[in-house]
């Protein structure tokens, strides 16, 4: 990829009637999604991801953005994930002011993410520094708590299905089914319409209903996460087999996961496996002062009964007090957990291991082969998941190497993501096809898969878009 296309083109007068849209970021990899619409003189970014992985895609996150910040007149996200959100404080840095627009759940769980992105990049950079493993002279985080304070201000709650006015854009939300408050973005530009799938969930989400079919539009920006696969058919008991494997031979489960949505789900199944006597009854620690943020906030919205939960698990979140659950919000307590004395088990962020309190964990356990380590979800190229499930035999963390000597298992069953099928039939189900799909948020490989599918199968051209690529709405 040429230097050009890293950076982006030069963005389109504001002068200009042409209504266009403009791939910023999750072009040929799943993180950074960044997609700029420009109509009648008003700039709206939909979503403001972070990179994650791989070494020069986060290097993208520090190269100048290609339109300045303070011109951008609002940004709409889709839900609160970080490689939907996590550049927002950067853009505040340097020079955004306007709305975010998002749902009300998405509000409370970014402010939660956010800063927790900060604290831990403010981490990262002293413990570099004072560990001497950093290129940089000094190390310096990307944003950090102030611009954080400065970017919650600016989060601005919407309804599903209210529109809202930005200029001569109107945007509407409706529900993506992926985490609580995840949306489909609608975007009216010039009298033509995107939709934004954001990360689109399945219909078998334990906690939340089914994504709405997606409105008719002339074009449609649709993530392809496994947009080259179908989900395995589930299987109950691959949790569980582990689980007692590792206590019969005196170790603990490590699961690192999702602070969001993904720890909800996990302890959901160990309950399960404890009420079945699948697994013994083990003391359970989660070890995120974020996922006990975000479970607080998922359960406010069980209380409150909310639409987008399934009705008959609205008391499944309480059930979860009947485990042996602990919850460890200060440093001391998850340092303890580094060296368990006992057998149990531990969940911890991040999910791809890249950086979090799970890193120490890991540092700390794998060299062990009593323990195990259970992956729950996607793990994107250049993390530290994705190289325990390809089979690393020693990981770099702090500076250096330790030994993979501990299981590993992959339990897909978590995953919220929509398959290949799940991805064509959702686009199926629209009142009508839309004019041109463009396949997004995916490892190149899996977006250039699903673009064939939907031309094979939907009839419907589908491109995979360059990076930094713009076209015409009209």
């Amino acid at each position: 990829m040429t230097d050009t296309q890293l950076r982006g083109p030069t963005v389109v007068d504001r002068r200009s009637t042409t209504s266009t849209l403009t791939f910023l970021g999750a072009t040929g990899t799943v993180t950074g999604s960044r997609f700029l619409v420009e109509s009648g003189g008003t700039r709206l970014l939909a979503e403001a991801g972070l990179y994650q992985g791989l070494r020069e895609l986060r290097r993208r996150n520090w190269e100048p953005f290609p339109v300045p910040a303070r011109e951008i007149d609002a940004v709409a996200l889709t839900h609160a994930h970080l490689d939907h959100t996590g550049y927002l404080p950067r853009l505040v840095r340097d020079g955004f002011s306007g709305p975010v627009y998002c749902t009300p759940e998405t509000a409370s769980l970014a402010e939660i993410v956010l800063r927790d992105s900060a604290h831990l990049q403010e981490e990262d950079a002293r413990q570099a520094n004072e560990g001497g493993w950093t290129r940089h002279a000094p190390a310096l985080p990307l944003y950090d708590t102030a611009d954080v304070e400065r970017t919650l201000p600016l989060l601005a709650p919407r309804a599903f299905g209210q529109r809202e006015a930005v200029g001569a854009i109107d945007i509407s939300m409706a529900p993506a089914g992926h985490i609580l408050g995840s949306a489909v973005l609608t975007v009216d530009a010039g009298g033509h319409r995107v939709v934004f799938s954001g990360d689109l969930g399945r219909g078998g989400h334990p906690l939340l209903l089914a994504p709405a079919p997606p409105p008719a539009a002339d074009a449609v920006v649709v993530e392809s996460t496994y947009g080259d696969r179908r989900h395995p058919d589930p299987a109950p008991d691959l949790l569980g087999r582990a689980v007692r494997r590792t206590v019969e031979r005196g170790g603990s489960v490590l699961i690192p996961a999702f602070a969001v949505d993904r720890t909800e789900l996990v302890l959901l199944e160990l309950y399960r496996l404890t009420e079945e006597g699948l697994i013994p009854r083990l003391p359970i620690y989660v070890d995120s002062p974020m996922a006990l943020a975000a479970l607080d906030v998922y359960r406010r919205a069980a209380h409150a009964g909310s639409p987008q939960l399934r009705p008959d698990r609205a008391g499944a979140l309480d059930a979860l007090e009947r485990l042996d659950l602990h919850h460890v919000r200060d440093a001391a307590g998850s340092e303890q957990l580094n060296t368990p004395h006992q057998p149990c088990i531990i969940v911890s962020a991040s999910g791809m291991a890249t950086g979090g309190r799970v890193v120490h964990h890991l540092s700390h356990q794998l060299p062990d082969p009593r323990n195990c380590v259970v992956l729950t979800g996607y793990q994107a190229a250049g993390t530290r998941g994705r190289q325990l499930l390809d089979g690393a035999r020693a990981l770099k963390m702090h500076g250096c190497y330790v030994p993979v000597r501990a299981e590993v298992v992959d339990v897909p069953d978590f995953s919220v993501h929509a398959d290949a099928d799940e991805l064509v039939a959702w686009l199926a189900s629209a009142p009508a096809l839309p004019r041109i799909v463009y396949v997004v948020h995916g490892e190149a490989a899996a977006s250039a898969a699903l673009a064939r599918r939907l031309e094979q199968e939907l009839g419907v051209c589908a491109v995979a878009p360059r990076l930094g690529e713009r076209v015409r709405l009209d």
